[in-house]
C-alpha cells in the first residue's frame, strides 16, 4: 500500500474511531437495549450495532470496493483476504460496557491482501488510543511504544480468563493452571483488545485466550508485531486471519518459555 494512501486511511480511521467513542459516551444517558447471542455472558446492545453501522456507512461511502468484517454482522457477507478489508469490533468488552461503563474498547484493523496495514485499539473511557501503521512503530496516543525486552517468567503478569483455568473444551486445564504458580500474577480485564494492547505496551507480559474471532485480535496483532512481540495460536502456529483462533500474545522471552515449558509438552 502506498504511503500517501495509507496516511489518508489512517487519518480517516483515527477520526472515525474518536467519533465512535463519542457516540458510545453519549449512549450512557439513554436506556440500553440488551440482547443475548449464545448465552447470558455473550451480550450485544443497540450501541454495538449502532457503532458498527456508523463505521460501515463511513467506509462504504468513501472507500467503494473496501469490505468490512464486523462482529455484529452488518458488514460484507463474502470476505476473503483479497483487497482491502476493515476488521472491526465496535465494542470489545460489551459486558464491561453494560456493567461497569469502563474497560471496553473499539478495535479496528485494515489489511490489504492479507497483510496488516493499520491497527487501532481505543480504550474509550481512559482515552487511550493504541495505534500503528505497519513498519512505523506503535504508539499510545502520541507516545511511541518501546520494543519489548526480555523478562523472567517469575516477574511476569499474564492475562488469562479464569474460566480457561477451570474447564473448557479446547484444551485440558492442566496445561495452563501450573502457570499460576510460576508467574508474578494473573489478570483478566474482560476485553481481549485491551489485553493484547497491554502486552504491546508492556503492562502485561502475555495474554492467552482459547477462543477469539478476527475482530478480537486483528488490530492487536499489528501492535504486537510493531514492538517485537509474538502473537500465535496457543501451540505456536501462525494464526488464520479470518477464522476463530486460540491466541497467545507475549513478550518473546515469555512466549518461548511458556510454550516450551508448559504448553507443548502437554500437547504432544
Amino acid at each position: 500500500m502506498q504511503q500517501s494512501k495509507r496516511e489518508v486511511l489512517f487519518n480517516d480511521a483515527h477520526l472515525w474511531v474518536k467519533e465512535a467513542g463519542d457516540i458510545i459516551k453519549q449512549s450512557f444517558i439513554t436506556e440500553l437495549n440488551i440482547q443475548y447471542k449464545t448465552n447470558f455472558s455473550d451480550l450485544v446492545t443497540n450501541v454495538d450495532k449502532q457503532v458498527e453501522q456508523f463505521f460501515i456507512n463511513k467506509i462504504h461511502t468513501k472507500y467503494v470496493g473496501h469490505r468490512v468484517l464486523g462482529e455484529e454482522g452488518f458488514g460484507d457477507k463474502e470476505i476473503t483476504t483479497e483487497g482491502v478489508i476493515w476488521i472491526i469490533d465496535p465494542i470489545d468488552g460489551t459486558t464491561n460496557f453494560v456493567n461497569q461503563q469502563r474497560h471496553f474498547a473499539i478495535s479496528l484493523a485494515i489489511y490489504e491482501d492479507g497483510i496488516g496495514q493499520i491497527g487501532i485499539i481505543y480504550d474509550v473511557m481512559s482515552d487511550e488510543m493504541y495505534h500503528c501503521r505497519s513498519g512505523e512503530g506503535a504508539y499510545l496516543n502520541d507516545r511511541p511504544l518501546s520494543k519489548l525486552e526480555k523478562k523472567p517468567l517469575s516477574q511476569s503478569l499474564i492475562g488469562i480468563n479464569a474460566s480457561w483455568l477451570i474447564k473448557n473444551r479446547k484444551i485440558d486445564p492442566s496445561v495452563l493452571t501450573p502457570l499460576v504458580n510460576e508467574v508474578r500474577g494473573i489478570r483478566s480485564y474482560g476485553s481481549a483488545a485491551i489485553e493484547i494492547a497491554y502486552v504491546a505496551s508492556g503492562r502485561l507480559d502475555g495474554y492467552i485466550s482459547l477462543r477469539l474471532s478476527p475482530w478480537d485480535f486483528a488490530a492487536g496483532k499489528l501492535l504486537i508485531d510493531e514492538v517485537g512481540g509474538v502473537l500465535t495460536k496457543i501451540d505456536g502456529e501462525e494464526i488464520e486471519l479470518l477464522k476463530q483462533n486460540t491466541i497467545f500474545a507475549a513478550n518473546p522471552s515469555v512466549h518461548e518459555k511458556i510454550l516450551d515449558t508448559f504448553i507443548l509438552p502437554k500437547l504432544k
